[in-house]
């Protein structure tokens, strides 16, 4: 997750800083104004919608050097309703943990904007959502609040590559915040992690698929922890 930008760092330490070009105050201010019309994460026309007439919404650009892709509106809002689904189940109201995806933040938070949800994730452009996100780096799974150790009961999770290294480290995150008991697993991720997603998290595969808005070349499955039935085609039969 390395940001190429740092390997640019040096190249002008050395510059005179006379020829450094500045931007008057009226400038400046535009320029802010602009970078906030850019980032902002949901459309304004999106307000007041109910959950059937949520709209598309918008999140800030993919950085394909963190290896984002973000989920279509069709698979955010599919998942959205699952977890909202889990939530509303269950007794007590339980602990929501998005690690490492925040299109379906997003989409949870505009669907059902009551619903507590923490976002767990690299990129820091997310920090606007303030209390609501902590910074996560999937090489360091661990580093994370005492608060938030076996705290969660739906955790959803989207390893950021598709390799057995990453999946092994965003494991431990999940035995970190899983919370004891009755806990509900969604694993979003690439269909090569079939197997890895059984051995290490006792996962089955559902009918349903994920699809990005960037039309990946790799196939993406859903995997949860639990049956879910009639919801997201069930667990696929072996």
């Amino acid at each position: 997750m390395e940001d190429v930008s740092k390997q640019n760092a040096g190249a002008v330490a050395g510059a005179d800083e006379d020829d450094t070009p500045m931007l008057s105050a009226h400038a400046l201010d535009a320029l802010r104004e602009f970078l906030s019309e850019q980032n902002r994460s949901l459309v304004s026309d999106n307000d007041g919608a109910t959950d059937s007439e949520v709209k598309e919404v918008a999140l800030v650009s993919e950085d394909w050097r963190l290896s984002q892709f973000w989920y279509d509106r069709e698979t955010a809002e599919a998942v959205a309703s699952e977890v909202h689904a889990l939530y509303t189940s269950m007794d007590a109201p339980p602990s929501v943990a998005c690690l490492a995806c925040p299109t379906l933040y997003v989409y949870l938070k505009k669907m059902h904007h009551d619903m507590p949800v923490q976002l767990l994730e690299y990129d820091k452009r997310f920090e606007q959502y303030g209390s609501e996100f902590t910074f996560y780096d999937y090489n360091e799974p661990l580093e994370l609040p005492s608060s938030m150790k076996y705290s969660f009961s739906i955790i959803i999770a989207d390893p950021p590559y598709l390799s057995q290294e990453c999946l092994e480290k965003v494991s431990k995150t999940v035995g970190f915040l899983k919370k004891s008991g009755e806990s509900y697993l969604l694993l979003l991720t690439g269909a090569v992690q079939h197997d890895r997603a059984a051995q290490l998290l006792d996962l089955h595969p559902c009918g349903f698929r994920p699809q990005h808005s960037s039309k990946l070349g790799n196939e993406f499955r859903l995997y949860t922890n639990y049956d879910p039935g009639s919801r997201l085609g069930g667990w696929e039969q072996q």
